[in-house]
Protein backbone atom coordinates (compact mmCIF):
# COMPACT_ATOMS: atom_id res chain seq x y z
CA UNK A 1 0.00 0.00 0.00
CA UNK A 2 1.34 3.43 -0.98
CA UNK A 3 1.42 5.90 1.92
CA UNK A 4 -0.34 9.26 1.72
CA UNK A 5 1.75 12.25 0.61
CA UNK A 6 0.75 15.90 0.26
CA UNK A 7 2.41 19.32 0.07
CA UNK A 8 0.48 22.42 1.19
CA UNK A 9 -2.74 20.40 1.10
CA UNK A 10 -2.13 19.19 -2.45
CA UNK A 11 -2.50 15.40 -2.60
CA UNK A 12 0.24 13.73 -4.63
CA UNK A 13 0.06 10.16 -5.83
CA UNK A 14 -2.05 7.71 -7.78
CA UNK A 15 -5.36 9.22 -8.86
CA UNK A 16 -4.08 12.80 -8.59
CA UNK A 17 -2.51 15.10 -11.20
CA UNK A 18 1.27 14.86 -11.56
CA UNK A 19 3.13 17.29 -9.31
CA UNK A 20 5.59 19.29 -11.42
CA UNK A 21 8.68 20.87 -9.88
CA UNK A 22 10.73 23.49 -11.73
CA UNK A 23 14.31 23.37 -10.45
CA UNK A 24 15.95 26.78 -10.58
CA UNK A 25 19.36 25.53 -9.42
CA UNK A 26 22.08 27.89 -10.71
CA UNK A 27 20.10 29.33 -13.62
CA UNK A 28 19.62 32.67 -11.83
CA UNK A 29 23.25 33.57 -12.72
CA UNK A 30 23.61 35.54 -9.47
CA UNK A 31 20.97 38.08 -10.58
CA UNK A 32 17.99 38.42 -8.24
CA UNK A 33 15.70 39.97 -10.86
CA UNK A 34 16.55 37.09 -13.19
CA UNK A 35 15.63 34.65 -10.42
CA UNK A 36 12.26 36.37 -9.98
CA UNK A 37 11.67 36.16 -13.72
CA UNK A 38 12.35 32.40 -13.56
CA UNK A 39 9.75 32.01 -10.79
CA UNK A 40 7.16 33.90 -12.82
CA UNK A 41 7.95 31.96 -16.00
CA UNK A 42 7.71 28.64 -14.13
CA UNK A 43 4.20 29.53 -12.99
CA UNK A 44 3.20 30.53 -16.54
CA UNK A 45 4.60 27.24 -17.87
CA UNK A 46 2.42 25.19 -15.52
CA UNK A 47 4.76 24.24 -12.68
CA UNK A 48 3.31 23.44 -9.27
CA UNK A 49 6.49 24.31 -7.38
CA UNK A 50 9.78 26.13 -7.77
CA UNK A 51 12.73 24.51 -6.05
CA UNK A 52 15.89 26.19 -4.83
CA UNK A 53 19.17 24.87 -3.40
CA UNK A 54 20.47 26.03 -0.03
CA UNK A 55 24.21 25.87 0.58
CA UNK A 56 27.32 28.00 0.41
CA UNK A 57 30.59 27.03 -1.20
CA UNK A 58 32.17 27.02 2.26
CA UNK A 59 29.65 24.44 3.52
CA UNK A 60 30.18 22.25 0.44
CA UNK A 61 33.95 22.17 -0.05
CA UNK A 62 37.24 23.95 0.68
CA UNK A 63 39.33 26.31 -1.42
CA UNK A 64 42.01 23.87 -2.57
CA UNK A 65 43.49 23.81 -6.09
CA UNK A 66 44.59 20.19 -6.41
CA UNK A 67 43.17 17.60 -8.85
CA UNK A 68 41.15 15.97 -6.04
CA UNK A 69 39.08 19.16 -5.86
CA UNK A 70 38.45 19.33 -9.62
CA UNK A 71 35.57 17.65 -11.41
CA UNK A 72 36.61 14.69 -13.53
CA UNK A 73 35.55 13.62 -16.99
CA UNK A 74 32.00 12.88 -18.07
CA UNK A 75 30.05 16.05 -17.22
CA UNK A 76 29.70 19.56 -18.59
CA UNK A 77 31.75 20.78 -15.60
CA UNK A 78 34.86 18.78 -16.47
CA UNK A 79 37.99 20.38 -15.07
CA UNK A 80 36.17 22.97 -12.95
CA UNK A 81 37.39 23.64 -9.44
CA UNK A 82 34.67 22.73 -6.92
CA UNK A 83 35.04 25.87 -4.79
CA UNK A 84 34.70 28.11 -7.84
CA UNK A 85 31.78 26.15 -9.29
CA UNK A 86 29.77 26.21 -6.06
CA UNK A 87 30.51 29.91 -5.69
CA UNK A 88 29.00 30.49 -9.12
CA UNK A 89 26.04 28.17 -8.61
CA UNK A 90 24.78 28.84 -5.07
CA UNK A 91 21.60 30.81 -4.46
CA UNK A 92 22.24 33.67 -2.00
CA UNK A 93 20.40 32.88 1.22
CA UNK A 94 19.05 36.41 1.60
CA UNK A 95 17.17 35.95 -1.70
CA UNK A 96 15.36 32.82 -0.66
CA UNK A 97 12.60 34.24 1.62
CA UNK A 98 11.92 36.89 -1.02
CA UNK A 99 11.67 34.28 -3.80
CA UNK A 100 9.34 32.20 -1.64
CA UNK A 101 7.10 35.23 -1.16
CA UNK A 102 7.00 35.87 -4.92
CA UNK A 103 6.18 32.22 -5.55
CA UNK A 104 3.41 32.09 -2.97
CA UNK A 105 1.81 35.24 -4.34
CA UNK A 106 1.63 33.40 -7.69
CA UNK A 107 0.21 30.24 -6.12
CA UNK A 108 3.44 28.24 -6.43
CA UNK A 109 4.93 26.10 -3.70
CA UNK A 110 8.53 27.01 -2.94
CA UNK A 111 10.97 24.75 -1.12
CA UNK A 112 14.62 23.81 -1.35
CA UNK A 113 17.36 21.22 -1.12
CA UNK A 114 19.38 21.73 2.06
CA UNK A 115 22.90 20.32 2.08
CA UNK A 116 23.63 20.50 5.80
CA UNK A 117 21.93 21.07 9.15
CA UNK A 118 22.46 24.85 9.04
CA UNK A 119 20.53 24.98 5.76
CA UNK A 120 17.68 22.94 7.26
CA UNK A 121 17.46 25.37 10.16
CA UNK A 122 17.44 28.33 7.78
CA UNK A 123 14.67 26.80 5.65
CA UNK A 124 12.62 25.95 8.71
CA UNK A 125 12.85 29.62 9.63
CA UNK A 126 11.31 30.34 6.22
CA UNK A 127 8.56 27.80 6.97
CA UNK A 128 9.02 25.93 3.71
CA UNK A 129 6.23 23.38 3.04
CA UNK A 130 8.61 20.48 2.24
CA UNK A 131 12.26 19.50 1.95
CA UNK A 132 14.19 17.82 -0.86
CA UNK A 133 17.16 15.50 -0.39
CA UNK A 134 19.56 15.49 -3.35
CA UNK A 135 20.93 12.25 -4.77
CA UNK A 136 24.43 13.02 -3.54
CA UNK A 137 23.09 13.38 0.04
CA UNK A 138 21.22 10.06 0.04
CA UNK A 139 23.95 8.57 2.22
CA UNK A 140 24.07 11.58 4.58
CA UNK A 141 21.95 9.90 7.26
CA UNK A 142 22.35 12.70 9.85
CA UNK A 143 20.93 15.17 7.29
CA UNK A 144 18.04 12.82 6.49
CA UNK A 145 17.26 12.43 10.19
CA UNK A 146 17.37 16.22 10.58
CA UNK A 147 14.80 16.84 7.85
CA UNK A 148 12.67 13.96 9.17
CA UNK A 149 12.46 15.64 12.57
CA UNK A 150 10.93 18.75 10.99
CA UNK A 151 7.75 16.77 10.35
CA UNK A 152 7.60 18.17 6.81
CA UNK A 153 7.03 16.07 3.67
CA UNK A 154 10.35 15.02 2.16
CA UNK A 155 11.19 14.20 -1.46
CA UNK A 156 14.36 12.15 -1.81
CA UNK A 157 16.31 11.57 -5.03
CA UNK A 158 18.06 8.23 -5.41
CA UNK A 159 20.65 8.75 -8.16
CA UNK A 160 23.72 6.52 -7.69
CA UNK A 161 22.12 4.85 -4.66
CA UNK A 162 22.05 1.08 -4.44
CA UNK A 163 18.85 -0.57 -3.24
CA UNK A 164 20.56 -1.15 0.12
CA UNK A 165 21.52 2.54 0.41
CA UNK A 166 17.99 3.64 -0.47
CA UNK A 167 16.61 1.24 2.14
CA UNK A 168 19.03 2.60 4.75
CA UNK A 169 17.99 6.19 3.95
CA UNK A 170 14.28 5.36 4.13
CA UNK A 171 14.75 3.54 7.45
CA UNK A 172 16.74 6.49 8.86
CA UNK A 173 13.94 8.84 7.82
CA UNK A 174 11.22 6.75 9.41
CA UNK A 175 13.14 5.96 12.58
CA UNK A 176 13.67 9.70 13.11
CA UNK A 177 9.90 10.25 13.01
CA UNK A 178 9.44 11.12 9.34
CA UNK A 179 6.01 10.26 8.01
CA UNK A 180 5.54 11.62 4.49
CA UNK A 181 8.17 10.52 1.97
CA UNK A 182 8.40 10.34 -1.82
CA UNK A 183 11.29 8.84 -3.80
CA UNK A 184 12.54 10.05 -7.18
CA UNK A 185 14.35 7.94 -9.73
CA UNK A 186 17.38 9.88 -10.89
CA UNK A 187 20.31 9.21 -13.18
CA UNK A 188 23.17 11.35 -11.89
CA UNK A 189 24.67 12.36 -15.21
CA UNK A 190 24.53 15.90 -16.56
CA UNK A 191 23.00 15.63 -19.06
CA UNK A 192 21.64 12.09 -18.82
CA UNK A 193 21.12 9.84 -21.83
CA UNK A 194 17.59 8.59 -22.38
CA UNK A 195 18.90 5.07 -22.94
CA UNK A 196 20.37 5.06 -19.42
CA UNK A 197 17.27 6.16 -17.50
CA UNK A 198 15.92 2.71 -16.48
CA UNK A 199 12.44 4.09 -15.88
CA UNK A 200 11.08 0.74 -14.71
CA UNK A 201 12.81 1.58 -11.45
CA UNK A 202 9.94 4.02 -10.75
CA UNK A 203 7.14 1.50 -10.08
CA UNK A 204 9.66 -0.71 -8.29
CA UNK A 205 10.59 2.12 -5.90
CA UNK A 206 6.95 2.74 -5.12
CA UNK A 207 6.18 -0.92 -4.49
CA UNK A 208 9.37 -1.67 -2.55
CA UNK A 209 9.04 1.19 -0.08
CA UNK A 210 5.31 1.95 -0.10
CA UNK A 211 5.77 5.57 -1.14
CA UNK A 212 4.82 7.77 -4.11
CA UNK A 213 7.56 7.63 -6.73
CA UNK A 214 8.60 10.00 -9.48
CA UNK A 215 11.49 11.24 -11.59
CA UNK A 216 14.22 13.84 -11.22
CA UNK A 217 15.26 14.21 -14.83
CA UNK A 218 18.43 15.56 -16.42
CA UNK A 219 17.84 14.35 -19.98
CA UNK A 220 17.43 16.75 -22.86
CA UNK A 221 13.85 17.23 -24.04
CA UNK A 222 10.53 16.04 -22.64
CA UNK A 223 10.10 12.44 -23.87
CA UNK A 224 11.60 10.82 -20.76
CA UNK A 225 9.37 12.56 -18.17
CA UNK A 226 6.29 11.81 -20.28
CA UNK A 227 7.29 8.14 -20.45
CA UNK A 228 7.92 8.18 -16.69
CA UNK A 229 4.38 9.35 -16.02
CA UNK A 230 3.07 6.54 -18.22
CA UNK A 231 4.93 4.17 -15.86
CA UNK A 232 3.35 5.70 -12.79
CA UNK A 233 5.53 8.68 -11.86
CA UNK A 234 3.49 11.12 -9.78
CA UNK A 235 6.25 13.76 -9.36
CA UNK A 236 8.42 15.21 -12.12
CA UNK A 237 11.37 17.48 -11.34
CA UNK A 238 13.08 19.23 -14.24
CA UNK A 239 15.67 22.02 -14.40
CA UNK A 240 14.18 25.26 -15.73
CA UNK A 241 15.82 28.24 -17.44
CA UNK A 242 14.61 31.28 -19.34
CA UNK A 243 17.05 30.47 -22.16
CA UNK A 244 19.77 27.90 -22.73
CA UNK A 245 21.60 30.62 -24.65
CA UNK A 246 22.33 32.24 -21.29
CA UNK A 247 25.52 30.63 -19.97
CA UNK A 248 25.39 28.93 -16.60
CA UNK A 249 26.37 25.72 -14.81
CA UNK A 250 23.01 24.00 -15.47
CA UNK A 251 21.57 25.77 -18.50
CA UNK A 252 22.64 23.11 -21.03
CA UNK A 253 20.27 20.47 -19.60
CA UNK A 254 17.42 22.77 -18.51
CA UNK A 255 14.08 23.27 -20.24
CA UNK A 256 13.04 26.64 -21.62
CA UNK A 257 9.52 27.91 -20.80
CA UNK A 258 7.78 26.73 -23.97
CA UNK A 259 9.38 23.29 -23.65
CA UNK A 260 8.38 23.06 -20.01
CA UNK A 261 4.83 24.06 -20.89
CA UNK A 262 4.71 21.36 -23.58
CA UNK A 263 5.90 18.80 -21.03
CA UNK A 264 3.21 19.82 -18.56
CA UNK A 265 0.52 19.59 -21.23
Amino acid sequence: MISRFSINGREIGEGHPVYIIAEMSANHNQDFDHAVAIVRAAKAAGADAIKLQTYTRETMTVDVRTPVFQIGKGTIWEGRNLFDLYGEAFTPWEWQPKLKQVAEELGLDCFSTPFDASAVGFLEGMNVPAHKIASFELVDLPLIRRVARTGKPVIMSTGMGSLEEIDEAVRAFREAGGAQLALLKCTSAYPSLAAEMNLRTIPHLGAAFGVPAGLSDHTLGIAVPVAAVALGACIIEKHFTLSRATPGPDSAFSLEPEEFKAMVE
